[in-house]
């Protein structure tokens, strides 16, 4: 049985969403992609929101980078102090009412790892939460991160409902992983700790919207560079499309683009009417 079959939601007023299209990306190095059929492959899925992560660039880089591409798109960009690492940023067709960055709270915003576009009805985050490292380093920082994050995101909901879309850098259960057994308890992204964070966000109402509309479904989202991953499908499914539970009504389709290369990550989806 699906999880949210039987949860029942009040809603205050109806959300007015029509036919938007929002997608996520981590391009892993926003220079390095466009070189590639990045800009095509964006024309081609044809979204409303383009929500990119670990763009690896400066707000100027970021533009150079785009100029006179993907014209039809505001161009919104948020990057870390230290050069070429993290950042994220996000495409909009039409002019969001306002856009901010990070969460107010410095530790975490130096890095640059949320830009927040408001629209009337509703917000748009794109988040690169904090990997937890191949020794394990973050691990305590990254429990901050997300306790921080939802907090963060339960502010805005108080004024209206929030789409957040990105890299979470956490596989949430056995499905979400090609090998869960060896990884859990000894892997970034299969720590108790990580999967605790997500179960957070879920428990307080927010929706997975691809585990919602593809239960039982196994796909990923990323792949190691090692060992020919991708080609043998050794997967994680580690980005994620979180909405309010307002609109899960609204939610008609959530899917993985695993045809489109460029990065070590695939782009991933809503749609909302």
């Amino acid at each position: 049985m699906n999880e949210y079959s039987n949860t029942f939601f009040m809603f205050d007023k109806k959300i007015k969403i029509v036919n938007m299209k929002l997608i996520s990306f981590n391009v892993n190095g926003i220079r390095a992609i466009s070189k590639k059929n990045f800009f095509e492959d964006m024309v081609t899925v044809g979204a409303d929101v383009i929500c990119l992560q670990e763009t690896k660039a400066t707000v100027d880089q970021v533009k150079d980078t785009v100029k006179d591409k993907l014209s039809e798109y505001h161009l919104y960009a948020n990057e870390a102090e230290k050069k070429g690492y993290s950042g994220t940023a996000l495409f909009s067709k039409k002019k969001p009412i306002n856009v901010t960055y990070g969460i107010g709270i410095d530790e975490h915003d130096k890095e640059g790892r949320v830009t927040c576009a408001e629209f009337e009805f509703y917000f748009v985050i794109s988040v690169y939460v904090p990997n937890s490292g191949n020794d394990l380093r973050r691990l305590e920082y990254r429990q901050k991160w997300d306790a921080d994050f939802l907090e963060f995101i339960k502010s805005l909901e108080k004024q209206k409902p929030v789409i957040v879309l990105g890299d979470f850098n956490v596989a949430h259960k056995d499905i979400d992983l090609a090998r869960p057994k060896p990884n859990y308890n000894k892997s970034a992204g299969y720590m108790q700790e990580e999967i605790d964070g997500l179960d957070n966000y879920t428990n307080q109402g927010l929706i997975d919207s691809f585990r919602f509309k593809n239960e039982g479904v196994t796909k990923y989202s990323w792949w190691s560079y090692r060992g020919g991953a991708r080609d043998r499908n050794v997967g994680w499914r580690i980005d994620y499309a979180l909405t309010s539970e307002t609109l899960i009504s609204q939610i008609s389709d959530a899917f993985i683009l695993n045809e489109v290369k460029g990065s070590d990550h695939c782009p991933i989806g809503i749609v909302l009417n």
